[in-house]
């Protein structure tokens, strides 16, 4: 028989998943509203932003009320972003298919999976630092991506090969956590980079806690 621990345990791995599934829903409903160029971007931070605040702080506030409220939040900048990912994902894969030479297609493999790294972490470091400006974003993401890169395969691995099981068992599921798995993958990443940065020395008269790299600190926490 199952002990009181274990149907808690169940139960809160239930939630996550109807979470995740959320959370996919959301994304997908936010880049469709936003003809994709320009919902891309926001829902991609939103969602950035409400897996940190569940597996970093543990915070689950009503999702889909929060959700709208971090879309509109910081649209311009995520927008941008965005555009950035898919107008250099859209060159990378032209040039890919269109490169007169197979030396030219590996770079350009190469380059796509940079992009892929960058787009993985840029949303979190919008959401979870101060960090400015968009090029230092950018910057950021490849520093935290490749300065974990086991934590990144680890963690594409996963990915894909849930991308393949629901792919080839049940591909309606892949609609349902195509978006939010990855989400949920690199929050789980970003809460283990960020925990030793959280837990280092606050710097004298300031309210940020000082880090390991002048790009990545984390962001000042907003009393609504």
């Amino acid at each position: 028989m199952f002990s009181f621990e274990g149907f808690v345990r169940i139960d809160a791995i239930c939630r996550g998943i109807f979470r995740v599934a959320a959370l996919s829903v959301l994304w997908l409903a936010t880049t469709i509203l936003g003809l994709g160029l320009l919902g891309f971007g926001p829902a991609s931070y939103a969602t950035a932003k409400s897996v940190d605040r569940w597996l970093r702080h543990g915070e689950t506030p009503p999702l889909a009320r929060t959700f709208v409220a971090d879309v509109r939040e910081r649209t311009g900048e995520a927008m941008l972003a965005g555009a950035v990912v898919l107008g250099a994902g859209g060159v990378i894969v032209t040039n890919v298919f269109l490169a007169p030479t197979w030396i030219l297609q590996a770079v350009n493999v190469l380059a796509l999976v940079v992009l892929g790294v960058a787009t993985a972490y840029v949303f979190p470091v919008m959401a979870t630092t101060d960090i400015a400006t968009t090029r230092r974003r950018f910057a950021a993401a490849l520093l935290i991506g490749f300065g974990s890169l086991h934590w990144t395969i680890i963690g594409a691995a996963a990915v894909g090969a849930a991308w393949w099981l629901l792919w080839t068992y049940a591909t309606p599921l892949l609609l349902l956590f195509g978006a939010g798995l990855p989400a949920f993958v690199v929050g789980l990443v970003t809460r283990i980079v960020f925990r030793p940065l959280e837990e280092s020395p606050e710097v004298p008269g300031s309210t940020h806690r000082s880090l390991h790299h002048p790009m990545i600190s984390p962001a000042t926490e907003q009393v609504s």
